[in-house]
């Protein structure tokens, strides 16, 4: 079932499970929303990527399950992805020698503004992304 999303302050939301194909459903579901929002199409790439590093680090280094929330802002989109775990994510120095490490990088590289917010059942990482 496809949501509406001609609301301008619709929130769309989903509950993902600790595994790789996750991060396709999380892409798939970002590329909809942002069609059907009619956000530019590099925003949605750009989309794309920061929700499967978040979601990726959700399921590497958070405690399921995670939830994938999706909102409307008037320039663009706003991505939170809450797990269970309080570890909060750290902008790591890139290795040139690993395959790794890069991934929040890329997030505050794409992103207007990203951060984190502690909750009382682990914490929400979320990025604003504008076209």
């Amino acid at each position: 079932m496809r949501p509406v999303l001609n609301d301008p302050l619709a929130e769309v939301r989903v509950s993902l499970t600790a595994e790789g194909g996750s991060c396709a459903r999380a892409r798939r579901l970002v590329r909809e929303v942002a069609a059907s929002w009619g956000l530019p199409d590099d925003l949605a790439d750009d989309a794309q990527l920061v929700v499967t590093e978040l979601v990726s680090n959700g399921i590497d280094h958070g405690e399921a399950p995670i939830t994938l929330t999706v909102c409307k802002r008037a320039a663009g989109m706003l991505i939170e992805v809450h797990d269970q775990s309080p570890k909060l994510p750290q902008l790591r120095p890139v290795d040139p020698n690993s395959a790794r490490g890069r991934g929040m990088q890329l997030v505050q590289a794409l992103s207007v503004r990203w951060g984190t917010t502690p909750r009382s059942t682990g914490k929400v990482v979320w990025s604003q992304l504008e076209g």
